[in-house]
C-alpha cells in the first residue's frame, strides 16, 4: 500500500533519514566498536546491546526510505467549507450521543491518542470533503458502519508541529 504524504511529511522524513544516516549510525557504530573491545562477546550483554540499537535503526533507515520510494504526494484540494487535511472537527457520534474533536492528518502523523486521525481511517475517509451539519455513514466492514455528524470545522493551520509516526 502507498502511504499518503504531503511535501511537509517528505521533508520530515528526509530529515529524520539524514539525521539517523549521519549522527546516529556513527554513534551506533562507536558503541558496538567500545562493547567489542571488552573482550569474550559470548557472555558481552553491551555488545548484544549495542548491535541491536544499531540493526534498529539500519532497520527505520530502509522503512522510511522505502515509504519515500512509494509515497503518493497529496495536497489539500477541499473547500475552506469542507473538511480537508489538517483541519479540526468536532464530531457528534448519535449512537454514544458523544461529542469528539479530532484533526485530519496524513497516516504517518497519525495518533489517536492525540486526536490526530488518518485521511485514510474509515472516520477520516468518510468525513474527508463533507461540510458542517452533514450526516455521513463511517464504513468500517462490509457489515458495520454507524452515523456521524459534522459539527464544526476549523483550520488548524500547518503540519509543522505533528511528528512522524515511529514503529
Amino acid at each position: 500500500m502507498r502511504e499518503q504524504l504531503t511535501e511537509s511529511d517528505v521533508k520530515k522524513i528526509q530529515e529524520e533519514i539524514d539525521h539517523r544516516k549521519l549522527v546516529v549510525r556513527k554513534e551506533a557504530i562507536e558503541a558496538v566498536k567500545e562493547a567489542r573491545a571488552q573482550g569474550d562477546l559470548s557472555e558481552n550483554f553491551e555488545y548484544y546491546a549495542a548491535k541491536k540499537e544499531k540493526n534498529k535503526n539500519e532497520s527505520r533507515i530502509r522503512y522510511l526510505e522505502r515509504m519515500l520510494k512509494t509515497a503518493k504526494i497529496v495536497t489539500d484540494t477541499t473547500k475552506s467549507d469542507e473538511v480537508g487535511l489538517n483541519n479540526i472537527v468536532e464530531i457528534y457520534f448519535e449512537e454514544d450521543e458523544e461529542t469528539e474533536t479530532y484533526k485530519l492528518v496524513t497516516s504517518i502523523r497519525g495518533n489517536s491518542l492525540d486526536n490526530k486521525i488518518s485521511i485514510e481511517s474509515p472516520l477520516g475517509k468518510a468525513i474527508l470533503r463533507h461540510k458542517v451539519g452533514e450526516r455521513v455513514m463511517v464504513k468500517v466492514s462490509d457489515t458495520v458502519s454507524y452515523p456521524v455528524i459534522i459539527r464544526s470545522i476549523k483550520s488548524a493551520g500547518g503540519e509543522e508541529e505533528d511528528q512522524i509516526r515511529s514503529f
